[in-house]
C-alpha cells in the first residue's frame, strides 16, 4: 500500500499503464491490419497472375488461329492437299512452318490420314490425327485441344481446309500448335513474377521450378481452384490450380491444369521486419513511459495526451496519415515525448508505404482487366475487314467490288481508331457529334455490320413512321452493333434461333428493341448486366453493355434489359427525337484526350 500512498506514485503507475496499453493496442491493430492486407494482396496477385496467364495463352491461341486460317485458305496448300500426295504436301508444309514458327504443324486429308507433319514425331502425329479436334475440323468446325508431351503440353489449333463459300467442300485439316514447356513458363514468370507449372494426367510436365520439385506439385493438379499452401525448397508457396480449358472435367481429374505459385515467404518477409520494429518500438516506448512517468505532473501530461490521442485515432480509423505533432519551445516540451512521437510517425510512414505498394499492385491489376477491352471491341470491325478481304480474293472481283471493299476497310479502320477513345469514354463524359440521322437506315446498317460473322440472320422490322432524329450516328451505331452481336451469341446452340431488331415511335421518342430467343439471364444477374466487368460469357470483358449504356445515357436516352431464363432477352433503347447539345468545350476535350 506504501507504493500507492503518494499522488506521484499513483500518477506514475497510471501513466505507465496507460502508455503501455495504448502502444500495445495500436501495435496489435496495425500488425493485424498489415498482415490482413498482405494476405489479401497475396490472393489478389495469384488471381491477377492467373488472369494474365490465361490472357497470354488465349492471345497466342488467337494468333495461331488467325495464322492457321490464312494458311489453310492459301491456294498453294489447297492444291497440294488436293493431290493427296504426302511428299508434295510435306514440301509445302515445310515452307509454311518456316513462316509460322510453330512447334508443330500437321496436315491431314478429308479422311483424317496424315499427309505432312513438321516438328512432331510419328507417334505424336498419329495421336493428333486421332483427336476429336481433327474430326471436328473435317466436319467444318475449328477446335482447340491440349495433348501431354514429355517436355510440356502441346496446345493445338485445328482448322478445316475447304473450297467454296455457300457449300464448302472440306479438303482436309490443318493443325498448328505451340508447347507449354519450361521456356513458355519462364516467359510467364518474367511477365507476372510468379512461378508457373503445367500438368496433365496427374503429372507436372513443365515448370519454372527444378524437376525434383515437380513430384510434390503433382498432387495439386486434381484440386478445384482453391489456394493451397505447400513447402518447396525451404520456402512456403501459395498454389492455385487453374484449368486450361473451361468445362474440362475428366472423371479422374486428368485435364490440363496450370499451377500458379506465389512465395508466401517472400511476400510476407517484410512483415517479420515490421514485427521486429514493432517489438523494438514497444520496448522503447515502455522504457520511455517509465522514465517520463517520474515527472508526469510537470512534463508528461500534455505530450502523453497528444500521443495517446493520435494513437487512438489511428487504432480506431486506420488512418496512417495522422502524425503526432508536439509544440516546440513550450514549457512542457520534453525530448523523450518528442522521441516517442517521432518513432510512432516513422512506424506509420513504413506501414503507409506498404499500403501504397499494395495500391500500385491494384492499379496494375486494373490495367490487366482494361487490356482485354480492346480485344473485345475490335473484334466486330476485324470481322468486317476480313469479309471485305474475302471479297477481294474472289476470282471474279469487279472494280465496284474493289471500291466497296476498300471503302469498308477504310471505314472499319476509322472505327478501330475510335475504340481507344471508347475505352477512355467509359471513364469520362463522352463527346458527341450530333446531326440529323435516318434511324431506319442506321438500324439496317447496324444489323448488316453485326452479321459480318457466320450465325443467325437478324430479322429487321422497322416502323416507317420513324424518320430522322438528332443524335450521334456513329456512337449509336456502335451501341446497336454491340447489342445485336450479344443477341446473336446468346442464341448459338439453341433449338430456336431468332434475333429481331424493331423500331417504333412513342410520342417524342423512338424505341429500338433487340430481342433474342437465347438462354436468357438469371434474375439474380439481371440488375447487374450494366455493371462494369460483370459478364457470364466465357472470354467476355464485362464492358460491352456498360459502354453501350454510357452512349445511350449521353444521348439523353434510356436502356433497359428484360429477360426470362430459357425464353430469351430483350434490350430496349429509348432515344429522344432531339438529343441535348454537347458542352461547348467538349470537342476540345475530345481532341486533347486523343
Amino acid at each position: 500500500m506504501t507504493l500507492l500512498s503518494s499522488l506521484r506514485s499513483r500518477i506514475f503507475l497510471a501513466s505507465a499503464l496507460l502508455t503501455v496499453l495504448s502502444i500495445g493496442v495500436a501495435i496489435y491493430l496495425v500488425s493485424a491490419r498489415v498482415r490482413s492486407e498482405a494476405e489479401n494482396s497475396l490472393q489478389r496477385e495469384i488471381t491477377t497472375t492467373g488472369t494474365l496467364v490465361d490472357q497470354f495463352r488465349t492471345s497466342r491461341t488467337q494468333s495461331f488461329t488467325q495464322m492457321a486460317r490464312l494458311i489453310a485458305d492459301a491456294p498453294k496448300l489447297k492444291a497440294a492437299v488436293d493431290t493427296n500426295d504426302p511428299p508434295t504436301v510435306q514440301d509445302t508444309a515445310d515452307d509454311y512452318q518456316a513462316q509460322l514458327g510453330s512447334s508443330v504443324l500437321l496436315i491431314t486429308n478429308r479422311s483424317g490420314v496424315v499427309l505432312a507433319t513438321v516438328g512432331a514425331s510419328t507417334r505424336t502425329a498419329t495421336v493428333v490425327a486421332a483427336q476429336p479436334a481433327v474430326k471436328a475440323a473435317i466436319a467444318g468446325h475449328e477446335a482447340v485441344s491440349l495433348l501431354p508431351q514429355p517436355d510440356g503440353i502441346l496446345h493445338l489449333v485445328t482448322v478445316p481446309m475447304s473450297v467454296g463459300l455457300a457449300q464448302p467442300d472440306i479438303l482436309g485439316t490443318l493443325s498448328v500448335g505451340f508447347l507449354l514447356d519450361d521456356a513458355f513458363a519462364a516467359q510467364l514468370k518474367q511477365l507476372t513474377g510468379s512461378d508457373i507449372a503445367f500438368g496433365m494426367d496427374g503429372q507436372v510436365l513443365s515448370s519454372t521450378l527444378p524437376r525434383e520439385e515437380r513430384q510434390a506439385l503433382s498432387g495439386l493438379l486434381r484440386q478445384e481452384g482453391t489456394v493451397t499452401n505447400i513447402a518447396l525448397r525451404g520456402e512456403e508457396f501459395a498454389v492455385r490450380p487453374m484449368r486450361l480449358l473451361q468445362g474440362d472435367a475428366l472423371p479422374d481429374g486428368g485435364g490440363p491444369v496450370a499451377l500458379i505459385l506465389r512465395s508466401r515467404t517472400e511476400q510476407l518477409r517484410f512483415l517479420n521486419e515490421i514485427h521486429t520494429e514493432l517489438g523494438v518500438t514497444a520496448v522503447v516506448a515502455v522504457l520511455l513511459a517509465t522514465l517520463l512517468s517520474f515527472a508526469v505532473a510537470r512534463t508528461i501530461t500534455r505530450p502523453l495526451a497528444a500521443i495517446t490521442g493520435v494513437m487512438r485515432d489511428v487504432a480506431a480509423t486506420g488512418d496512417l496519415t495522422r502524425k503526432i505533432v508536439l509544440r516546440a519551445n513550450d514549457r512542457w516540451d520534453d525530448e523523450d515525448a518528442q522521441l516517442l512521437a517521432a518513432t510512432f510517425n516513422t512506424l506509420t510512414d513504413s506501414v503507409s508505404r506498404a499500403q501504397r505498394e499494395m495500391a500500385q499492385r491494384e492499379r496494375l491489376s486494373s490495367l490487366g482487366r482494361l487490356s482485354t477491352v480492346i480485344a473485345h471491341e475490335v473484334r466486330n470491325p476485324l470481322m468486317i475487314i476480313k469479309a471485305a478481304l474475302h471479297t477481294l480474293r474472289k476470282p471474279s472481283v469487279t472494280p465496284d467490288d474493289v471500291r466497296e471493299a476498300a471503302s469498308d476497310i477504310d471505314g472499319e479502320v476509322i472505327r478501330l481508331n475510335r475504340v481507344v477513345n471508347d475505352v477512355l469514354d467509359f471513364a469520362r463524359p463522352i463527346a458527341f457529334e450530333l446531326a440529323d440521322t435516318d434511324i431506319t437506315a442506321l438500324c439496317r446498317e447496324s444489323a448488316t455490320a453485326a452479321q459480318a460473322t457466320p450465325g443467325v440472320e437478324v430479322t429487321v422490322e422497322l416502323d416507317p413512321a420513324v424518320g430522322s432524329i438528332v443524335t450521334d450516328a456513329e456512337r449509336l451505331r456502335a451501341a446497336l452493333v454491340n447489342v445485336i452481336v450479344n443477341a446473336r451469341h446468346a442464341v448459338e446452340g439453341q433449338d430456336t434461333q431468332r434475333v429481331t431488331l424493331t423500331t417504333r415511335r412513342e410520342n417524342d421518342a423512338v424505341m429500338i428493341t433487340v430481342a433474342d430467343t437465347g438462354v436468357g439471364i438469371e434474375r439474380a444477374n439481371l440488375p447487374r448486366v450494366f455493371d462494369p466487368y460483370f459478364t457470364t460469357k466465357r472470354g467476355g470483358t464485362g464492358l460491352g453493355l456498360p459502354l453501350t449504356k454510357n452512349i445511350v445515357d449521353g444521348l439523353g436516352g434510356t436502356i433497359a434489359a428484360a429477360s426470362e431464363p430459357g425464353r430469351g432477352t430483350e434490350i430496349r433503347i429509348s432515344l429522344p427525337l432531339r438529343a441535348a447539345p454537347p458542352l461547348a468545350d467538349s470537342s476540345k476535350d475530345r481532341s486533347l484526350a486523343r
